[in-house]
């Protein structure tokens, strides 16, 4: 049986790695290996490498790991009864996965392990039970953190200063063999739902590193993209970005489709494709099998749940799932606009326009929005803090969906996937949300969001921590750009203004002056940049790009799919989107990012444009700057045939416009709220009269049961709800959170027309 990666003609005589043929097997040029050559200088004075003496210190701890389980399963052995040759025979093995097993790791960074047992060594009173017991007890052991609860079960801790999480898998085998191949399927035969997803982790890796053509280009490729993930605010599975495992299959299924590319043109040929992909079509790097055991693969057809991902990337090893369920609109639409802006900084490398420090320029965050929320939480000690945080963190997605369900998707969301600690105060964090309204949408004078319900279920889902201690308390504020507390910038110290010109800022000034020179050259195409004028700008570029397009690209498509283009509007298809945008109503930062013309060769849009989040594919504003490098660019694009890549059987899957089942659990809390204190949406006071009060905060104290206030000096800083979340009962209920909620509204009315005011 050949892999399931490996794909050939029916001559036999063609193959490759992937479900489709690559697009290009073209080799490196001259340039490719210069720029390979700077990209790989880069990396290493990034500090992306570490050194001889860590990588040692790893490998012995990884050792010492492997003799302790080794210990431990025939303690476990011996005290379950098990005479004494089967005690000898009793073996643990322990494998690797993740960033360390793919072999781009960096310095400091943790490891993943999977710990893999015989069929009497249970999970929880075993593995958390009596290996916990032992690690606890060696000094070389610290910040020893049990989760036995999670999705995936995990033990954290430091060994000799290396961070580890360690899972562990219960086979049904009463022996561990020392040759154990954890890619055979037969390994999943009667295990539980912790090991299948436990033992995923290193299928899933192993198998990534068998389905790229070069390893070599595929880790320092990955390296790449997960540094600039990083710079650009984007490298986050739990705030509702992407993860490592996620980044690693990107990297690899653009591996497969440019098999003999250099890494400069595989980080040049990743932003390509993925701007022009129609999401919510998956990402594989291998046909999905169904598999003989019966457990449930990634299939929108037949699960209803899996209709509900809007940017599925499927592991490739079975049980295939999708590695990236937590992505949102919002989120998406955010690593839409970045891949878009990779695309042309790469472009502009090509004509010397623009360099490696261009692309990995660090996202402005507290520049690009100029409203945010402010979430903070505190705890007693360390201990608590850390678990707090990490409960807190796994829940802010949902405070995303629930915004974008109230709202109906007009406001969107921005989460820093980062931590922000105030030096003065202690044992506390804090998290922000950038949030700005759907462009491309008309606006409505005095229209305000009240974010009050959605902030109160949040709050209650967080409160449901079947952990919690008193001191465990949450306050979600609304912060105004101006007044972003100093802590979250670098030494503590407010820029006056942006610290440099970015690509954005660059970008913008150069379409000004390529709207005037084309002004200056003709009365009939004259195009105005601001003002009045702007409708004619799109329409004129909108025009020149149909014509680059039909031209180029459409010219290769069947009949079918080129009626589709010229009947229909190819621009801007969503009925929500249809309206196009004043730009005196858009966020500032975003004015300055252009969108990607909708190079669509399958003639069908994914319902994920049109039900999902209009946003995606609004492209209302085309970037009319067209070099000789964007017009060669694109004659390669229009080889580029996206239906060939996202072929299969999954292709073009409807996305349900419903509500995923992780909120349907507030639908019995929403019917509490409203008939306690009726219908919360309607009230009429003004947020931004709060901006000259000082917000005051009710926090209830569990030792004295009374009210007591923390005030926070910051002006414009507005309390979306109490912060308190009282003691939960000695039944381990979670405490009630009070019904009552002062009115909150987000006025978004000024916020465009003050864009050209600095604030």
């Amino acid at each position: 049986m050949g892999s399931p990666g490996l794909s050939n003609r029916s001559s036999g005589q063609q193959r490759w790695l992937g479900i489709t043929e690559p697009i290009s097997l073209s080799g490196p040029t001259e340039y490719d290996v210069a720029k390979t050559r700077e990209l790989e200088k880069y990396l290493q004075d990034a500090g992306l490498y570490e050194n001889q003496e860590e990588a040692i210190c790893r490998e012995e701890v990884l050792g010492r790991l492997d003799q302790i389980v080794k210990i431990w399963v025939k303690t476990v052995s011996r005290a379950k009864g098990f005479n004494e040759q089967m005690v000898q025979e009793a073996n643990a093995k322990i494998f690797t996965f993740g960033s360390y097993r793919l072999g781009v790791h960096g310095p400091g960074a943790d490891i993943d392990v999977l710990c893999v047992g015989p069929r009497h060594a249970t999970r929880d009173e075993d593995f958390f039970g009596e290996l916990h017991k032992m690690l606890s007890e060696m000094p070389e052991v610290t910040e020893l953190h049990p989760v036995p609860d999670a999705h995936v079960p995990v033990m954290g801790f430091k060994f000799n200063g290396v961070s580890m999480d360690l899972l562990y898998a219960k086979l049904s085998l009463w022996v561990i063999p020392e040759d154990l191949d954890l890619s055979q399927e037969a390994i999943l035969q009667n295990t539980d739902e912790q090991t299948v997803r436990s033992l995923n982790g290193c299928r899933v890796t192993d198998q990534i590193l068998r389905l790229v053509p070069n390893i070599q280009n595929f880790r320092t490729t990955l390296r790449c993209m997960k540094l600039w993930a990083k710079r650009r605010g984007v490298y986050s599975n739990v705030a509702g970005f992407l993860g490592g495992i996620n980044w690693a299959l990107l990297v690899a299924r653009i591996c497969q489709l440019y098999p003999n590319a250099l890494p400069s043109m595989l980080v040049s040929r990743f932003f390509r494709v993925y701007t022009q992909w129609h999401w919510p079509n998956p990402v594989m790097l291998c046909a999905i099998e169904e598999g003989s055991l019966g457990l449930q693969v990634w299939n929108p057809r037949r699960n209803p749940k899996d209709k509900y991902h809007i940017m599925p990337i499927i592991t490739p090893a079975y049980p295939c799932m999708n590695s990236s369920y937590n992505v949102s609109s919002s989120t998406l639409r955010i690593m839409t606009e970045e891949f878009q802006r990779g695309h042309e900084i790469c472009e502009a490398m090509e004509a010397n326009s623009a360099d490696w420090d261009t692309l990995f320029e660090p996202y402005p965050f507290f520049e690009a929005h100029k409203n945010y929320l402010w979430i903070d939480i505190s705890a007693e000690n360390a201990d608590d803090l850390r678990n707090w945080k990490g409960w807190v963190k796994s829940r802010m997605r949902q405070l995303t969906l629930k915004i974008e369900r109230d709202t109906f998707g007009m406001l969107q969301c921005h989460p820093h996937p980062d931590d922000f600690s105030d030096k003065s105060r202690h044992l506390h964090c804090s998290y922000f949300m950038g949030l700005q309204r759907k462009q491309g949408v008309p606006t409505t004078e005095g229209e305000q969001f009240d974010l009050r319900l959605a902030v109160d279920e949040f709050k209650h889902t967080v409160g449901m921590y079947n952990q919690w201690k008193p001191g465990m308390d949450i306050s979600v504020s609304h912060v105004k750009r101006r007044n972003i507390p100093a802590f979250v910038f670098p030494s503590g110290v407010r820029p006056n203004r942006p610290s440099k010109v970015t690509w954005e800022s660059k970008r913008s000034s150069e379409l000004r002056i390529s709207g005037h020179g084309q002004a200056e050259k003709s009365q009939e195409g004259k195009v105005a940049a601001l003002g009045a004028n702007d409708d004619r700008k799109r329409k004129r570029a909108e025009d020149s790009m149909d014509d680059l397009r039909n031209s180029k690209f459409f010219s290769s498509l069947p009949p079918s799919s080129r009626e589709v283009h010229e009947d229909g509007n190819p621009v801007s298809i969503a009925s929500s989107c249809s309206v196009k945008c004043d730009d005196t109503e858009v966020n500032s930062m975003s004015e300055q990012k252009s969108e990607k013309p909708d190079l669509n060769s399958s003639g069908e849009y994914p319902s994920v444009d049109r039900e999902t989040n209009g946003s995606e594919k609004s492209n209302s504003h085309i970037n009319p700057l067209l070099t000789a490098t964007d017009t060669s660019s694109f004659n390669e694009a229009g080889k580029l045939d996206i239906e060939k890549i996202t072929c299969g059987p999954y292709d073009a899957h409807q996305v349900l416009s419903g509500e995923p089942d992780e909120l349907e659990d507030d639908l019995q809390y929403r019917n509490q709220i409203k008939d306690f204190g009726g219908n919360l949406k309607n009230g009429n006071l003004d947020s931004s009269n709060s901006e000259s009060v000082v917000a005051a905060e009710p926090v209830f104290s569990q030792k004295e049961n009374i009210s007591s206030t923390h005030i926070y000096s910051n002006g414009g800083l507005e309390e979306l709800e109490p912060a308190e979340l009282t003691a939960p009962l000695l039944s381990g209920n979670p405490a009630p959170v009070p019904q009552r909620k002062p009115l909150i509204r987000l006025n978004f009315t000024s916020l465009g027309k003050a864009a050209d005011r600095s604030s």
